[in-house]
């Protein structure tokens, strides 16, 4: 009996990644590779993007679509504009994954967290999408593109509140949350889908140098985990692939989250809950 081999799911398209260099991105880019799509990773420290080919050449070493690799500070319209602009040498983008973001340690409540550490959030959570949304449309106008698909990264907590103070990067992603929906609407009968990726807490040096040797913290995390573990990146570049592909060619403007039941959930824990104090017994 003959073998059939499938078709890579992105197969002749092009992505391009910010915050490319590790996590969800590196491994998005990985997975996208594999299923044949050119790949651009971008991200703001070349030494990471370095390290992050390596790596890719090491997995695959002759990938069947281009991989390329850009410096990019999301939070300058010039540059993601001249990243993606480099790209109609080659037709153009059909994918964009707007990753890149930051959480910083310092982002706290309303009362404790700094006007520079909420600008320097809503500058590369917020504007960097926008940017990154931007020039991903009018790259797809420019190159006549019948289809595209931009994946924008919120998180649960744009849906719930968060279990520990992080103002600024909450408000970052209900914004994420907001923007998309109405770009999904307006380019809808371009056939340009917009949908937002919305994680659950991962294992990955953004959360975990955030969360720190803090136990407390990471407690008050963990007790609300239905499933007991943080998530993977690779859970992560899962969904985007279906949401880049044409599998997903009718779903447009979602909150697609992917959390492992954490948003839907009632605090879960290992064994019954402790009594109340007694003063508080009526």
């Amino acid at each position: 009996m003959a073998t059939v081999t499938r078709p890579g799911r992105v197969a002749g398209k092009t992505a391009l990644i910010t915050g490319a260099a590790g996590g969800i991105g590196l491994e998005t880019a990985i997975l996208m590779l594999q299923e044949g799509a050119s790949v651009v990773l971008t991200d703001i420290s070349e030494p990471a993007l370095e390290r992050a080919l390596a790596k890719i050449h090491e997995l695959i070493p002759k990938p069947i679509g281009r991989v390329s690799t850009i410096k990019v500070d999301v939070s300058k319209e010039s540059d993601i504009a001249s990243a993606i602009e480099a790209q109609d040498e080659h037709g153009g983008i059909d994918i964009i994954f707007n990753n890149a973001g930051i959480m910083h340690a310092q982002d706290d409540d309303a009362v404790n967290t700094s006007d520079k550490i909420w600008d320097l959030t809503q500058s590369i959570n917020v504007k960097g999408v926008w940017y990154g949304s931007k020039h991903a449309v009018l790259s797809m106008r420019r190159n006549k593109k019948k289809s595209g698909s931009v994946i924008n990264v919120a998180s649960f907590v744009a849906l719930v509140g968060a279990a520990t103070p992080q103002l600024a990067y909450t408000a970052s992603k209900g914004a994420v949350l907001a923007m998309t929906r109405e770009l999904a609407i307006v380019h809808a009968r371009e056939n340009i889908r917009f949908n937002s990726l919305c994680p659950g807490p991962l294992n990955t040096p953004l959360l975990q140098d955030w969360l720190g040797d803090d136990l407390q913290k990471r407690h008050r995390r963990e007790v609300h985990f239905p499933s007991g573990r943080f998530g993977e990146a690779i859970e992560q570049a899962q969904a985007v692939l279906f949401l880049a592909s044409d599998e997903s060619s009718f779903v447009n403007a979602t909150e697609f989250v992917v959390d492992g039941g954490l948003s839907r959930a009632y605090v879960t824990a290992e064994g019954p809950a402790p009594a109340p104090p007694l003063n508080n017994v009526r």
